[in-house]
């Protein structure tokens, strides 16, 4: 089975920005969500942006003054990123590293980290999102927040709602598949497009993990925030979690 970040290279990646309506659309619902999530973080402060991708958080950020370090494991998309960011003047510093490596790339405390879109599942096991928050706490001024959104995978699908329709249009079709053990998700991504008249079809396979909502705030109140868990955008979870003063 693919590690996350091959999967991304061989077979999201390239997809990605498709996968989410397109770029414009998609900064645009980041800049919504930032609005809702952080409407008074001032300018000049420092925000991390975990899985950041193509920058759909951090160039809403990154617009709003703050100074950004995003993080992804996907150089394909970090690229977008870097291009935007470039052209546009914006204060934004791309990383292609693990999740869990980004201390080492600030050099003051953060503002606000992010953790959004379900990149917290691709963790390989709590130990490591235990990690995070450790890190988080550690990271973050008294006051910070660390957000993440993330799709509650506990309860598992059955039957014919394991086939997840994710996006399709007249040359191209992606359908994910679900395989539920008892701490992960093996997630089939099966991809049909249309070349010279012809249906291809490429599947990839990678893991998720199974992170249950009410522990994740548990063990950010073991670590001094205060954290609340809320619905978030397009039928996933979202946690707020302020570090104590």
């Amino acid at each position: 089975m693919a590690s996350v970040a091959d999967h991304y290279r061989s077979h999201l990646a390239p997809v990605y920005p498709w996968m989410s309506g397109g770029f414009d659309a998609a900064i645009g619902r980041g800049e919504t969500e930032i609005g809702a999530i952080v409407p008074d973080l001032p300018g000049g402060s420092c925000a991390v942006d975990l899985g950041a991708g193509f920058g759909m958080h951090s160039i809403p950020l990154a617009r709003r003054g703050c100074s950004v370090l995003a993080l992804d494991s996907s150089a394909f998309l970090l690229d977008q990123l870097k291009a935007h960011a470039h052209a546009h003047t914006l204060p934004i510093t791309a990383v292609e590293d693990d999740l869990l490596a980004f201390q080492r790339y600030l050099d003051r405390p953060a503002d606000v980290i992010l953790c959004m879109g379900d990149t917290l599942t691709h963790l390989p096991d709590r130990a490591a999102v235990s990690q995070l928050c450790t890190l988080a706490a550690a990271s973050l001024r008294a006051g910070g927040t660390f957000i993440a959104t993330f799709r509650d995978y506990t309860q598992a699908l059955v039957g014919d709602r394991r086939f997840i329709p994710v996006k399709s249009d007249a040359d191209r079709i992606l359908t994910c598949f679900l395989e539920y053990a008892a701490e992960h998700v093996d997630v089939h991504d099966m991809l049909h497009e249309r070349n010279a008249g012809t249906w291809q079809l490429r599947v990839g396979t990678y893991r998720k993990l199974r992170l249950d909502p009410q522990w994740l705030a548990a063990a950010l109140h073991a670590r001094g925030f205060s954290a609340r868990v809320e619905p978030g955008p397009a039928g996933m979870v979202r946690l707020i979690a302020v570090r104590g003063r």
